[in-house]
């Protein structure tokens, strides 16, 4: 089952409109799926339907504020992970370009 796990939560992050959303929500400032699509180019189906994905694994949060529904980052895992990860990046990133398995 850890496994399993494991490849679903890389699995959430691999895919482009999913990882397009993370990236644009990493800067902090909550948005609408308004917002998002019209950041993102990306048709309103699209996003919901990634963003769903994104809150059941638990990488965003949603807040009602009126009908609107506002999306953040999860800040208690995907925040540190994802500074981790820039600073994983940031020591290996000649590494990675030149890898020639990716």
């Amino acid at each position: 089952m850890k496994n399993l796990t494991y490849r679903l939560f890389f699995k959430a992050f691999s895919n482009e409109t999913r990882f397009e959303i993370v990236r644009l929500l990493k800067n902090g400032n909550p948005k609408n799926v308004t917002e998002i699509c019209e950041s993102l180019g990306f048709k309103q189906s699209r996003i919901s339907r990634n963003l769903k994905c994104l809150i059941d694994c638990g990488f965003v949060d949603v807040e009602r504020d009126g009908k609107q529904r506002i999306y953040s980052l999860n800040n208690d895992t995907i925040y540190p992970m994802l500074d981790l990860i820039d600073r994983h990046i940031k020591k290996y990133q000649r590494h990675l370009v030149k890898c020639g398995v990716l």
